[in-house]
């Protein structure tokens, strides 16, 4: 038996107006989605517990399989081990955005996406001003990371910039502001403007009409998680296959194959036929492959709806139809679909809302739900349950019998 996940992030949305009070997953052509749906069995997943924020850290580590209360610690520490920054006892991870800034305000948390060798310029002239206090550490485009050595930073008050678009910096910096880590820190993201502003590349950014990322953002902080290995606690070999540092951490730490693909680019321009075509391979020698696309949640944060639509088209088209053509070659399998959290496009950031999911396998049996989406999802036979139990949910439904 092989198991595949696709995990369409942040693909759930709400009813929209402009589609006819439809939810883009409602309005796209999605004929194998639709055929996952009605061929299996369908459910509601709570991916983020009452008590967390709705982060795509705490939604995909539930989703495979581990409760985010007992394992979580910050989204940092995961971006970490996939960019190769080892944390010592006592430091302290921080996602480190490279974001535009205009009077004052918020205004675009990735910088115009600035790219990933740009990126390397302004991490080098950033160590060369605050190497006292830390290490930048490069990750892909405007996700980085910032390592500050002292634990007790672990427990301030950070905010997601891309919940804050729009809004003033003076609001949202770490607090409380009067802790002495946190004004050493608040104290970086101001500075980190002088460094930034001047920058050649910022220079010829603007000189192209395109936004500057002329401020840093420090956010998503934690110390080093120990969490069971995916292997010891399923018995299973399994692989991800995503273009985000988040994702391929949270896989480094359980002990997964982080399965590189050219072309994965965690945007819209990522190639999707690349995922699918390597996720069949990956499945020659490993039992589960997590396939994550990050591109409908950017959509999201964007409020670009006909992109949020095309990125939720090109999953169906281009990764599910190969799956269903493909993965009957295995023999038997089981397959599934599902977002790790909604980013509905009138908020344009992530809500904790329950999400639809949808899977099949060629040992499983179906319910009464014929299309795959938000609402007809409440009418599965699965029902609603949390999300750190979806892994043993989907291997139970295929018979699987080692848990």
């Amino acid at each position: 038996m092989k198991y595949v996940v696709v995990i369409g992030d942040g693909m759930a949305d709400y009813p929209l107006e402009e589609l006819g009070d439809k939810t883009p997953l409602q309005a796209a052509e999605i004929p194998n989605m639709d055929y996952i749906a009605a061929q299996g069995v369908n459910g509601l997943l709570k991916t983020v517990p009452d008590n967390m924020g709705p982060g795509s850290d705490v939604a995909n580590l539930s989703i495979m399989g581990y409760d985010p209360q007992k394992f979580y610690t910050g989204r940092g520490p995961l971006e970490a081990a996939s960019i190769g920054a080892e944390l010592k006892s006592g430091d302290v991870a921080f996602r480190c955005n490279f974001i535009t800034q205009e009077k004052g305000l918020i205004a675009d948390f990735n910088a115009d996406h600035i790219s990933t060798s740009e990126a390397s310029e302004l991490i080098e002239a950033l160590n060369q001003k605050f190497y006292k206090f830390g290490r930048f550490y490069l990750g892909t485009s405007y996700r980085n990371l910032f390592i500050f050595k002292n634990k007790d930073a672990a427990s301030l008050d950070s905010t997601p910039p891309h919940d804050v678009v729009g809004e003033a910096v003076s609001q949202h910096l770490i607090k409380p502001q009067e802790n002495e880590h946190a004004i050493i820190l608040n104290s970086i993201m101001d500075q980190s403007s002088e460094v930034l502003l001047d920058h050649p590349v910022n220079q010829k950014r603007i000189q192209m009409g395109k936004r500057p990322a002329n401020m840093i953002w420090l956010w998503g902080q934690g110390l080093k998680p120990h969490i069971t290995p995916f292997k010891e606690k399923y018995g299973l070999e399994g692989a991800t296959i995503t273009g985000v540092d988040l994702i391929k951490g949270i896989g480094i730490y359980l002990g997964l194959t982080n399965i590189n693909v050219p072309g994965a680019t965690g945007y819209y321009d990522t190639d999707y036929c690349g995922k699918a075509k390597h996720t069949l391979q990956a499945l020659e020698d490993h039992d589960l492959v997590f396939v994550h696309v990050e591109a409908p949640d950017e959509a999201g944060h964007a409020g670009d709806l006909g992109e949020k639509i095309k990125a939720i088209e090109r999953i169906d088209s281009k990764i599910l139809r190969k799956f269903l053509d493909k993965l009957p070659g295995f023999d038997d399998y089981s397959l599934s679909i599902l977002p790790d959290h909604p980013t509905p496009i009138p908020v344009k950031t992530h809500t904790s809302d329950p999400v639809p999911y949808a899977m099949f396998s060629t040992k499983g049996s179906k319910d009464d739900v014929e299309s795959y989406d938000e609402l007809s999802a409440k009418n599965g036979s699965q029902g609603i349950i949390d999300g750190y139990k979806f892994m043993e949910s989907f291997l139970g439904y295929s018979g699987y019998s080692k848990l």
